[in-house]
């Protein structure tokens, strides 16, 4: 399995002090050649990708996310972000179980 990070570098460092394969400021064009390689491969890879690359108009990032398989893509917040941060996944959770299923029960 590939473990891969993209964005921007001063994110990307943390990434790569952990040994992990990262892509720092590339274009969305390299990106996307990345991940079509993936694909097309059928390589298991989990992918950390910063917010704002994954709602820029990337294909390949669509596609994987519709079809799922065998590359994880999972969202991260920039760093200046990080504390105002809400991913997707737990807005739709809030939807569907309600909000105080994400409320901390241990009293922190």
């Amino acid at each position: 399995m590939k473990i891969l990070a993209m964005g921007n570098s001063a994110l990307m460092d943390g990434f790569s002090l952990l040994g992990i394969k990262t892509y720092a400021d590339e274009s969305i064009d390299t990106i996307n050649s990345v991940l079509s390689d993936l694909e097309r491969h059928q390589q298991r890879a989990l992918v950390f990708m910063q917010h704002d690359l994954i709602n820029a108009d990337i294909p390949m990032v669509k596609t994987i996310r519709q079809s799922g398989g065998s590359i994880l893509i999972c969202e991260i917040p920039n760093l200046q972000e990080a504390d105002d941060y809400q991913p997707a996944v737990e807005k739709l959770i809030g939807r569907v179980l309600g909000s105080s299923a994400l409320e901390n029960t241990n009293g922190n």
